[in-house]
């Protein structure tokens, strides 16, 4: 008995289950502190928030007060991290949100959670080639004068992004920081700009008056800010590559929101130093996607703007890496607990990434990017169609889903550690998750409700309940997936949510036998 908890004592240390090989565990300490927090970031894109989410929020919403919206959200997403990061410290899991929720709210409602993740992740990494092929298609018609179809870029970048994803995520990591870096440096020159360069209304505070967050928009409004925020609460993905992830990934966390909150306001709030308050709205609408880069034209010139929707581009390449890898280890999590087939659970050779999931990933992306140009009628309609559908159809699908997996997680920390009874330790941290979880809860409601603004479909179509109907379908077929495995395989549900920790159980009573 000794051999073995000794045994198991050191698997556990070492962070790589010997149970059927290292095969079956990512492997630890590829990640620093560093390195996480840019694989983390990276998926916000910030270029592609500030040139693409922002000048729609003002342009349709009609809100001037969106900077103040992003702090009302940042405020929601920190009362959100304060539980999630502890939870982290007793959960190290790639399966992240689905992990965490099987400890709470049990096995059934992970397995549930876990297909939703899949969902919801895989159609916002998916849904950026659309926008991706777009813009790189337009850089070749404006500097080198030759017409490329927005699918070829797209298809391309599929394959570069699942090449990277099957290497080892150091790699991953450094390719991301690179591009992240380079493209917040570029925005906060743009914001600097325009606080030195003013519209006549001067540096007025005014979109931080509360008053400018009245009126029927707010609540759609509250659904596109939220999603500019996605990525952040990936920290706990990369748990088990961390070489102290019990501080590392709460820490990481918590610097991500408190970041990513500051940048876009400030730069939501520069919009509206650059035109002035009164006009950002007539601006958005006018230029819409454009607006940045015919701000940065005047005050900038056209070489930092032609360096800028180069950047635009790379910070969307950023993205799609780090939801790849996301969706990857979502996979590999869910492939080693039996929710997925086993294959899935198994890491590639010597560069320890889930390879399997990152083909799927990119299968997926490829199949996906490709039927939407077989839909491409540019001989009868709009030849934007399919690519804005692509990239709105599916980036709100992935925000409603992490959205609802985010409340169900508050939720969950409350349960899981009044179950521990350490409900009077945490009872600040349990207050936080249960503010956290009713004010999401409402950003999802107004998210259902208002799905048709949010794709740009009419009130009467099909798409306003069809499109979120993909995370009910998701949430439907997992909680019944979950229900039937713990029919016919107790101890397989029971194993939901350990990752890991089952396989060192396994090794250790193995041992001991």
């Amino acid at each position: 008995m000794t051999t073995g908890s000794s045994n198991a004592s050191r698997a556990a240390a070492g962070g790589i289950s010997t149970y059927l090989g290292q095969e079956r565990a990512l492997r630890a300490d590829r990640l620093g502190a560093g390195g996480l927090l840019l694989s983390v970031l990276a998926a916000t894109a910030p270029l592609m928030v500030v040139a693409g989410v922002m000048p729609t929020t003002f342009a349709v919403m009609g809100i001037v007060g969106q900077p103040l919206l992003f702090v009302v959200l940042g405020v929601v997403l920190v009362l959100f991290s304060v539980g999630y990061a502890e939870m982290s410290r007793h959960v190290h899991n790639a399966g992240a949100f689905y992990a965490y929720i099987s400890r709470g709210l049990g096995g059934t409602a992970g397995a549930s959670a876990a297909l939703v993740a899949l969902a919801a992740y895989s159609a916002l990494q998916v849904g950026i080639y659309g926008i991706f092929g777009f813009e790189v298609s337009n850089l070749f018609a404006t500097y080198a004068e030759v017409q490329v179809a927005w699918w070829i870029p797209a298809l391309a970048a599929t394959a570069v992004v699942g090449l990277l994803g099957w290497l080892k995520i150091d790699v991953n990591a450094r390719v991301l920081g690179v591009l992240l870096v380079v493209e917040v440096i570029l925005v906060v020159i743009f914001d600097a700009a325009s606080i030195a360069d003013p519209a006549k209304q001067g540096l007025s505070l005014h979109a931080f008056n509360p008053d400018t967050l009245t009126g029927a928009g707010v609540g759609t409004a509250l659904c596109f800010c939220i999603a500019a925020f996605t990525g952040f609460e990936q920290a706990p993905v990369y748990a088990e590559e961390t070489s102290r992830p019990h501080l590392l990934v709460p820490r990481v966390m918590l610097l991500a929101v408190g970041f990513v909150t500051v940048f876009f306001a400030i730069s939501s709030w520069a919009y509206t130093v650059a035109t002035g308050p009164s006009a950002i709205v007539g601006a958005a609408q006018k230029e819409s996607a454009g607006l940045l880069f015919s701000l940065t034209e005047s005050r900038l010139g056209s070489t930092f703007t032609d360096v800028l929707h180069v950047l635009f581009v790379t910070g969307m390449f950023a993205a799609l890496l780090s939801f790849h890898n996301v969706v990857a280890r979502y996979a590999f999590a869910m492939g080693r607990e039996g929710l997925l087939p086993r294959t899935f659970g198994r890491t590639t050779g010597t560069s320890g990434a889930p390879g399997t999931g990152s083909l799927l990933q990119t299968v997926v992306s490829a199949v996906v990017v490709i039927a939407f140009a077989v839909a491409d009628d540019k001989p009868t309609g709009d030849p934007t169609a399919p690519v804005l559908h692509l990239f709105t159809w599916l980036g709100n699908i992935g925000a409603l889903g992490v959205i609802l997996l985010m409340a169900a997680a508050s939720v969950s920390v409350i349960v899981f550690f009044a179950r521990r009874g350490a409900a009077g330790a945490q009872a600040w941290r349990l207050v936080t998750s249960a503010l956290a979880a009713v004010a999401l809860l409402v950003i999802a409601g107004y998210t259902v409700k208002d799905f048709d603004v949010l794709v740009g479909a009419g009130p009467d179509s099909a798409l306003s309940w069809a499109l979120p109907g993909i995370i009910g379908l998701a949430l439907v077929v997992g909680l019944v997936q979950g229900l039937l495995l713990r029919s016919r395989s107790p101890e397989a549900h029971a194993r939901i949510g350990l990752g890991n920790e089952a396989f060192q159980l396994d090794k250790a009573a193995q041992d001991a036998s």
